[in-house]
């Protein structure tokens, strides 16, 4: 099966609403992810049918979250998971694409400029060290090892009112019995991904 039909499939399992322009966008990312991966190594998924399920609706789940917050960050990026897709789903809102490796902003921006992608800015730099002029409403992360540790890391970046949004697998108890006294659990969510294997759980943290 070519990828547009699956794609097609994946998404009627979800609630989302997706228009055809964000649908070919997203098909053009696993494109480009497919192209560069052979000589950049960003991912480990190498199938694109399996980067569709794994990046791409790993990622937009995530999107119904984001109703209350216009600019968000997402640390530590990597290849622009889940930021890219994010972006493609929420054209009206301004993500700013953090990390660390040249070669994972190369590509984005890379990506940025063949799909057309106009709301997004991909920044160069360890998270500690970027300080941003405006805050954000949210600041998303898949990439940390633990809740703590990214809170410790980006705690300088959410505006008064914003909010962390914490990408885990299972449901991470022994995590969120060790956060910091500042930081408290707004919300849990469990993720519906169709056809991905194991648990997705989105936890919402507040200072």
């Amino acid at each position: 099966m070519s990828l547009a039909p699956r794609l097609d499939q994946l998404i009627a399992k979800t609630d989302l609403e997706v228009t055809l322009e964000q649908r070919q966008q997203l098909l053009g990312l696993v494109g480009q992810l497919d192209k560069w991966n052979k000589a950049y190594n960003l991912t480990s998924v190498r199938d694109p049918a399996d980067m569709l399920v794994k990046h791409i609706l790993d990622s937009i789940v995530v999107s119904p979250y984001l109703s209350g917050c216009q600019r968000i960050i997402d640390v530590g990026t990597g290849p622009g998971l889940p930021g890219l897709p994010l972006a493609i789903m929420n054209p009206d809102k301004e993500f700013v694409l953090l990390d660390s490796l040249g070669k994972r902003i190369r590509f984005i921006r890379q990506v940025l400029h063949t799909l057309g992608i106009k709301n997004v800015t991909a920044i160069q730099s360890r998270v500690e060290e970027y300080q941003p002029e405006v805050k954000f409403d949210g600041v998303l992360s898949r990439a940390f090892a633990s809740i703590t540790d990214m809170l410790n890391w980006c705690h300088h970046l959410p505006a008064e009112h914003g909010v962390f949004f914490a990408l885990k697998g299972l449901y991470p108890e022994e995590e969120l019995n060790q956060l910091p006294d500042w930081a408290k659990v707004q919300t849990i969510h469990r993720l519906q991904v169709p056809e991905l294997e194991g648990e997705r759980h989105l936890v919402v943290l507040t200072k």
